[in-house]
Order: structure tokens, then sequence, then C-alpha cells
């Protein structure tokens, strides 16, 4: 996973508590979900609409 091991990650875990609180990262991870499901919607239907011109 991009070269991080285990100590990497809990640093990064750590920092973001630390920059965002523990109460706001159930937010920051629903608003990630919802992006990460947009941006997938969007890309299938640029391919449907690829493979419907060609």
């Amino acid at each position: 996973m991009f070269g991080f091991g285990t100590p990497e990650i809990l640093v990064i875990a750590f920092l973001v508590i630390l920059l965002f609180g523990y109460n706001k990262i159930p937010e920051l991870m629903k608003g990630l979900g919802t992006g990460i499901k947009e941006f997938k919607k969007a890309a299938n239907n640029d391919d449907e609409k690829e493979k419907k011109q060609a």
C-alpha cells in the first residue's frame, strides 16, 4: 500500500486525530465515501458514453 508500514499509518492516524478531533472523523469519512461513490458513478457514465459512440 504505497510503501506505508504500520508505524507510518499509525503516525498519520494520530495526526488526523490531532488536526480534526475525534468527533469529526466519522463526518470526514462519510464525506470521503460519498465523494468516492460520486467519482465512480461519473467514471462509469463516461465509460458507457464512450462505448455507445464507438
